[in-house]
């Protein structure tokens, strides 16, 4: 069995060599913590569909170099291009650094913004590959939400990389606070610069305040030679409200942590997503929800097309701890097989430790109805159009739900192309 093992050693000097700023203390305690439990490995269950192997060996590769972090160039046309499609306050992170400028725009716009080296937070979690984001980081961004305040235009998160010729690696990390009764919509962007090999590790915390609502949007759409990890852990207090729709069209290897911890009576949460994979692709979304106290409600469904040789994994949790009466929690999952080779693997959870509960779960794994494609040709469509038919409307049950209405026209663009690409190599 392959067994995921860092060089501790390397990472030890590559650590050694950020700056010393009030983040350094963190970085060595998360270094200390990761030395103690390692990277997950397919022995673990959450990790047994996802191997980190060549993410390992990648780091291990970068860490020896000695790791450095090179600037990435040629940002300006793609960033202004995505600022041209989406109206919202950009904040940038290209290959771990984050872009001041984008910074201060966001500030003189009236969004309380810094860097988390200038900010009064603690880096701290039980998590390896939150304690590897934290071990080297170079710095991150810590947001501001004041009570009652409700943004003008969603906030963007960027998060641009571009692998170095012999691979490289980069560490995002976002710390958001929303006071009561505040409101705000957040778009996190993950993109490529070229194709050299890369491995981008995402952390972001959101807590959002009593009475407070966050839409949240997610769109991963990396170069087909980048690897990436990602994790969301959201805190919701009373009557909060959290809308969350994550997509991912890109990526050689990506693995998604999306984990809510529902801490106030009255809270709601409905967390949807999409997944397409083709080729070689490996795309894996685990989701947990953790209902501690009642009545709150949560709702999620995520569908996945894959194609090719690709492997789509979808985990989903649904913890009901004691005490936690009048919860309503329901999940589902759905997903189409384009091709023989392809594989999904699903696997919905259920833990039920109270008695006045509403929940269920369900999945389904299946091809294209050969009726609905034989309706469309009788009706004129040739059998690819009527493939794409079919597909795309597939999808749309998870693109209508985006929760930020300004990325709709972004969001269609890019997912019409992926499906279409995806189709035409499955007419091959």
């Amino acid at each position: 069995m392959k067994t995921a093992a860092l060089s501790l050693e390397a990472l030890r000097e590559a650590v050694g060599r950020l700056p010393d700023d009030r983040l350094a203390p963190m970085r060595q305690q998360a270094l200390a913590q990761l030395g103690e439990t390692g990277l997950p490995t397919t022995r673990h269950e959450d990790w047994k569909y996802t191997d980190l192997t060549a993410v390992v060996e990648l780091s291990n590769r970068w860490l020896s170099a000695p790791a450095t972090q090179h600037a990435a160039k040629d940002l300006a046309g793609v960033v202004e291009s995505i600022r041209g499609q989406v109206e919202a306050h950009w904040l940038v992170i290209t290959n771990g650094r984050v872009d001041d400028a984008s910074l201060a725009r966001c500030r003189d716009a009236g969004v309380a913004a810094s860097l988390l080296s200038e900010a009064d937070v603690g880096l701290h979690s039980p998590f390896p590959l939150t304690q590897l984001n934290t071990a080297l980081l170079q710095d991150g961004i810590a947001l501001r939400i004041s009570a009652d305040q409700e943004l003008d235009r969603p906030v963007g998160l960027l998060v641009l990389d571009q692998g170095a010729e012999a691979g490289s690696v980069s560490q995002a990390r976002i710390e958001i606070r929303m006071a009561p009764n505040s409101r705000a919509d957040f778009i996190e962007y993950h993109a490529s610069l070229g194709g050299a090999q890369h491995y981008g590790n995402s952390v972001v915390n959101l807590e959002v305040g009593d009475g407070a609502q966050a839409n949240y949007l997610r769109i991963q759409d990396r170069h087909r030679q980048h690897a990436q990890t990602g994790r969301l852990d959201v805190r919701l207090a009373r009557d909060s409200r959290f809308a969350h729709c994550g997509f991912d069209l890109g990526g050689a290897f990506v693995r998604n942590d999306l984990n809510i911890s529902i801490d106030g009576p009255g809270a709601a949460a409905a967390f949807d997503g999409l997944y397409l994979g083709g080729h070689d692709q490996h795309i894996d979304n685990h989701t947990r929800i953790d209902h501690r106290v009642g009545p709150a409600e949560s709702r999620q469904e995520y569908r996945g097309i894959a194609a090719g040789n690709a492997r789509c994994v979808w985990n989903g949790k649904a913890i009901v701890h004691v005490g936690a009466d009048g919860t309503d929690a329901a999940q589902t999952n759905h997903n189409l097989l384009l091709s023989d080779k392809a594989e999904i693997d699903a696997k919905p959870e259920l833990e039920i430790y109270a008695d006045d509960v509403k929940c269920s779960h369900g999945t389904t794994v299946g091809q294209l109805d050969e009726a609905s494609l034989y309706y469309l040709r009788t009706r004129g469509l040739d059998k690819p159009f009527a493939q794409r038919v079919l597909t795309r409307a597939f999808a749309q049950a998870i693109v209508s739900r985006a929760p930020v209405a300004a990325a709709g026209t972004l969001l269609t663009g890019l997912i019409e192309d992926r499906l279409g690409r995806m189709l035409e190599v499955l007419q091959q």
